[in-house]
């Protein structure tokens, strides 16, 4: 891949900041990608591999580990 391709795209926004609480950053995300919990959690994963803020990578994984469990859970 070059330089040039980027498969993470930095201006799409979900709504979801570090500074707001857990819960508002989940709902904010999964509305961000109208309803599909495993969309957001891969984007919110995506944003956890690019950033270089380490308070960023936490939040977002962990945000990420959420949304995928869910996601995996409503599929039983």
């Amino acid at each position: 891949m070059s330089t040039t391709e980027k498969w993470f795209n930095p201006n799409e926004t979900i709504g979801w900041h570090k500074s707001k609480s857990q819960e508002t950053r989940l709902r904010l995300a999964v509305r961000g990608k109208h309803g599909d919990k495993l969309a957001a959690a891969r984007a919110l994963q995506a944003l956890a591999n690019v950033t270089k803020d380490s308070e960023t990578k936490r939040k977002a994984r962990a945000d990420a580990k959420i949304l995928f469990a869910q996601h995996k859970k409503s599929k039983k």
